[in-house]
């Protein structure tokens, strides 16, 4: 079996001490990087799986990494980062990054994080398929959203919205990207609409609507649709 192999950008050296044998441990394959250079000639010449990027790096800024990566790759990347401004993650996710962890930092959450990552590139180069979470099914051929045999009844909107996190379930999906994707780029600040949205489509799918556990709120950032083994 092929090791997925992680590439680790970070110029503090304690933090690259700590990650290599961590997530050799859990099984990967881990190369290493200190600058955005760096990073982007190994993405280039070493074929990693997965990106692990700090956004504060001595040559130049992590969104500038993640805006040239995304130029020609679709490489999953999870920004590790002290910068904890609601702002400094929207920008990163917007740009392309699939996730976000905070310094510090537990391992379990990371590797959670990472697992969620490469699941997600897998099911992007597939067909798209029935998904199952906390008892919901969605069928994106059929356009069918049922839990046992009954069928939930959604909006055109609701259902759009279910989609498009479903499609990137286990990542937060910002809320202008939400909404620029569900309603239009007209409505990228329309914040209201997304919320009542999401209050409708939880009333439909959650089996308790006051703690959701299908969608789940990411404050000031976005959204993000939990697959069942995450829970």
């Amino acid at each position: 079996m092929t090791l997925s192999r992680i590439l680790v950008v970070d110029d503090e050296p304690q933090i690259q001490r700590f990650l290599k044998p961590s997530l050799a441990a859990a099984g990967y394959d881990v190369i290493e990087a200190a600058t955005g250079a760096e990073a982007l000639k190994a993405v280039a010449t070493q074929a990693p799986d997965l990106v692990i990027l700090d956004l504060g790096l001595p040559d130049m800024d992590g969104k500038e990494v993640i805006a040239s990566l995304r130029g020609w790759s679709d490489i999953p990347i999870v920004i590790l980062s002290a910068r904890d401004r609601e702002s400094e993650k929207i920008a990163a996710l917007d740009l392309g990054a699939d996730d976000y962890v905070e310094k510090p930092f537990g391992i379990g959450e990371l590797t959670a994080r990472i697992r969620s990552a490469l699941r997600h590139r897998g099911r992007s180069e597939a067909v798209p398929s029935i998904m199952e979470v906390d008892g919901l099914t969605i069928d994106p051929i059929h356009r069918l959203v049922s839990r046992g045999s009954e069928t939930i009844r959604l909006t055109p909107k609701e259902y759009d919205l279910l989609l498009h996190l479903s499609r990137h379930a286990g990542r937060v999906v910002t809320h202008r990207t939400l909404l620029t994707s569900v309603w239009g780029p007209a409505h990228a600040d329309d914040l209201h609409y997304l919320r009542v949205f999401i209050g409708q489509l939880r009333q439909k799918i959650e089996r308790d609507p006051t703690q959701p556990k299908i969608v789940r709120t990411e404050p000031g950032v976005g959204y993000r649709l939990m697959p069942s083994e995450q829970g």
